[in-house]
């Protein structure tokens, strides 16, 4: 299960200022709690052996030089923000001025630019999800006035992305079709559907976005990363990456470790895991977030799931799931009834932020018991980035378009699915099956990857702070775990919590301590947790 719209959901969950950490919210050293949903103390899982990501030479190679010197013509664009254009090779190994991309660049200039540090750049992640827009809606959420009068904070769409060229595919009809299919597939016919729905998508894509699919991978985006700090005038690269975002500055980190500055890296990535292998434990951590919303719905006279929580709860929705399946519920729009895929996408939304748990309880509770499907199809709209017009956002193209070019399939065909079926409902009885099906759209796709598992050591680099909740359901904490573990200079704040990242104003404790560090280069403690 995938999030196209992480910009939108963390900037929802850093509005909501939950509160999480020890009672006079100071780092402490406790270790973290056991969740609900599985046991957080547990060891990360064995990394498979991945090649180490080697560092570019330090000297600007002379063919890049133009890109490395362009001036940035910067306008008032609103939200107290400036906009700009920057350009960047189509192809770093081939590079050709006729071909070059124009990336989308914003900045908020720091309030005391006498006590200024340098820029701040953010990426909400994704992949897909428009930096710009997160920055200029949410910046004043997530940062304290301490740090945007010390930081110039900046965000660049990456290419592919937000108005960064974006890659396109499916109109807003063809994508409501297309949202519509049955993930879950229980005959030969149903599965030659489901593929044919992947195939049409892919060459929806490659047909409307050409040459580009090609070149919008995580590596490409971290050299436009490097591109862009020579432009503001830094010599090291001081950065906030939630979710996808923590991979982009990882191998950022790994590409120019003498160039990192203060690296803040939320909601991790361990980028030495193959497709297969994240899915799964991906679908663990949906898993897991969900055993969580299912003890605290219990707990409420209205859960529609039951009082016993756990296995019972799982069961109760996976037999609404079965049900749909044979008999979607009508909702106010008669071509888009809620389908077991959209319900599922209904409620792999809410697990993203625990202020979204009792929306959660009430759709399922007009669904189950009422038979109104609207509650949570609007839910999976959200999930979707489905605008009321019908419209959708561009980064459900760009998700698949770079998981896809950076990594190679899991399961590259029906029979590879039907394998490994077993182990995904293993890791995830209630989302499993779901997870893998998905898997099919990158054995579909009409570009070859051009990435692969990596080990990234980033070896001289200063301090990287990577920061780990212990129920999240996208990024599951053990992905923490093994990112700093790898990093020669990682050092893991654990938030022992639920909800999809932590900096910003879910926890004060997280945000002291990385408040903390990128205002006075203070690293946290080992094995601190909130």
């Amino acid at each position: 299960m995938r999030k196209p719209v992480l910009a939108l959901c963390t900037a929802t969950v850093l509005l909501t200022g939950a509160v999480g950490c020890s009672s006079d919210d100071r780092p402490d050293q406790r270790a973290p709690s056991e969740s609900p949903g599985g046991d957080s103390q547990s060891p990360p899982p064995e990394a498979p052996d991945a090649p180490v990501l080697e560092p570019l030479p330090e000297e600007i190679p002379e063919e890049l030089e133009p890109y490395y010197t362009q001036q940035l013509e910067w306008e008032s664009c609103g939200f107290g923000f400036e906009c700009a254009t920057m350009r960047v090779p189509l192809d770093y190994e081939n590079v050709d001025p006729e071909q070059d991309l124009e990336l989308a660049v914003t900045r908020s200039a720091s309030s005391d630019p006498a006590q200024r540090i340098g820029s701040l750049l953010i990426n909400p992640g994704g992949p897909g999800a428009s930096a710009v827009d997160f920055a200029q809606s949410s910046a004043s959420y997530i940062f304290a006035p301490e740090v945007t009068a010390r930081y110039d904070v900046v965000a660049v769409d990456p290419r592919g992305t937000g108005g960064s060229e974006p890659v396109e595919c499916l109109s807003g009809p063809e994508m409501d079709e297309f949202t519509l299919n049955d993930r879950t597939p229980d005959s030969p016919e149903e599965i030659d559907a489901l593929r044919a729905a992947f195939e049409e998508f892919a060459d929806s894509c490659a047909e409307a976005s050409g040459e580009l699919l090609g070149h919008i991978s995580t590596i490409e985006s971290a050299r436009d990363m490097d591109v862009l700090r020579a432009l503001l005038g830094d010599d090291q690269l001081h950065y906030l990456g939630y979710s996808y975002g923590t991979k982009l500055g990882a191998v950022y980190a790994g590409l120019f470790p003498q160039r990192v500055g203060r690296l803040v890296l939320d909601g991790a990535i361990d980028p030495r895991f193959g497709t297969l292998d994240t899915d799964r434990q991906q679908a663990g951590g949906f898993e897991t977030a969900f055993r969580s919303f299912a003890e605290d719905c219990a707990t409420r006279p209205d859960c529609p799931l039951g009082t016993e929580g756990g296995d019972d709860a799982s069961q109760r929705l996976s037999d609404f799931f079965e049900q749909l399946d044979a008999e979607p519920l009508p909702t106010s729009d008669p071509d888009r009834p809620l389908t077991e895929s959209l319900a599922t996408t209904g409620v792999a939304e809410a697990m993203y932020a625990e202020f979204l748990w009792e929306q959660l309880r009430e759709a399922l509770r007009a669904a189950m018991v009422d038979g109104d499907g609207d509650p949570l199809l609007a839910l999976a709209d959200e999930y979707n980035s489905r605008e009321p017009d019908g419209s959708y956002g561009t980064d459900m193209f760009a998700f698949p378009a770079i998981s896809c070019l950076d990594s190679p399939a899991g399961n590259e065909t029906e029979e590879d699915v039907e394998e490994n079926l077993a182990s995904y409902e293993e890791a995830s009885p209630t989302f499993g099956r779901d997870f893998a099906w998905a898997t099919l759209q990158c054995g579909v796709w009409p570009v070859e990857p051009t990435g692969a598992p990596v080990t990234i050591t980033a070896e001289g680099a200063n301090d990287i702070v990577v920061v780990g909740t212990t129920r999240d359901p996208a990024t599951p904490y053990a992905w923490a775990q093994g990112l700093a573990d790898q990093l020669d200079s990682g050092v893991l704040l654990t938030y022992d919590g639920d909800g999809h990242t932590a900096y910003g104003g879910t926890s004060p404790c997280i945000d002291q301590a990385v408040n903390a560090y990128l205002l006075d280069g203070q690293t946290p403690a080992e094995g601190t947790t909130c």
